[in-house]
């Protein structure tokens, strides 16, 4: 498991290119991008298997059968750290199954160099992945992430920023602290630390790959009655009923059992009166 660079490319380790240079196969995302990788750091190409998303189910025995063979195989990203929201664990899962030795061979992660330089507290945080695309899934996933106390950690696409820093803003609260990291690493490299409102109402520059940080939920930022009836009404939607329902809403906001129960209880009245 090959960490790359996300950008510098003298981000490398030694210990990742000695690995590179000695591995039977590198299974890659995209073989053109991982060859250019190859050539700027001096490695001499071997063989490459094209492993992406779209492709790992199917090829994930084809490389266990080269790790049969006693050879070594080395797992890469297109950049960063593999299998993190990048392709690959579905190998790694069988390779573990299969007692093969995985060794990891630690570098560069976007998450986590956003992090450490973003301002935000660092000693609890969560990575969320990539929202989803579609509106009613995005809300309801920020909705669900409303009470964390901890620092999230998004993957952004550009083009969605503008959009997900509005329902962001709408969702946490228009004050809540937030940090957008772009084109980490590379020349044009850019943190932006503001409100979700100030971020969502002066754009800058969308170009390139964002991390989105949002800052955890205060411990004396009591959700309002109107955010717990919105996420009571999700975790409902959801299945969740009775105590299991307050259980969760409790989870998700902070807000104390008897809120939870009582958030509840009107929104069951409420369906009760529209039947």
């Amino acid at each position: 498991m090959v960490a790359v660079p996300i950008g510098h490319l003298e981000d490398i380790t030694l210990r990742a290119l000695r690995t590179l240079r000695e591995a039977t196969v590198i299974a890659c995302e995209d073989t053109r991008r991982t060859s250019q990788l190859l050539e700027l750091l001096g490695v001499a190409r071997p063989r490459l298997v094209a492993f992406h998303e779209h492709n790992e189910e199917a090829k994930t025995p084809l490389v266990i059968e080269v790790l049969e063979s006693g050879r070594d195989v080395a797992l890469v990203s297109d950049a960063g750290t593999p299998t993190i929201s990048d392709p690959g664990y579905p190998l790694l899962k069988a390779a573990v199954t299969g007692g093969y030795t995985v060794v990891p061979i630690p570098g560069p992660c976007a998450a986590i160099t956003a992090l450490s330089a973003s301002g935000l507290p660092t000693d609890r945080f969560r990575f969320v992945g990539f929202p989803p695309a579609k509106l009613e899934a995005r809300r309801r996933f920020l909705e669900e992430l409303s009470g964390a106390t901890e620092t999230l950690i998004l993957y952004v696409g550009p083009h969605d920023l503008d959009d997900i820093l509005a329902l962001a803003s709408e969702v946490f609260g228009p004050s809540r602290p937030a940090v957008v990291a772009r084109e980490l690493t590379k020349m044009y490299e850019e943190f932006r630390r503001d409100t979700l409102l100030a971020l969502s109402t002066s754009p800058g520059k969308n170009r390139g790959e964002i991390v989105l940080l949002i800052g955890g939920r205060e411990s004396d930022e009591a959700p309002t009655e109107d955010d717990l009836q919105k996420i009571a009404q999700t975790i409902i939607d959801e299945g969740f009923g009775g105590a299991r329902a307050a259980k969760e809403l409790t989870r998700r906001t902070g807000a104390n059992r008897d809120e939870a129960y009582r958030a509840i209880l009107r929104l069951r009245a409420g369906e009760h009166e529209t039947d």
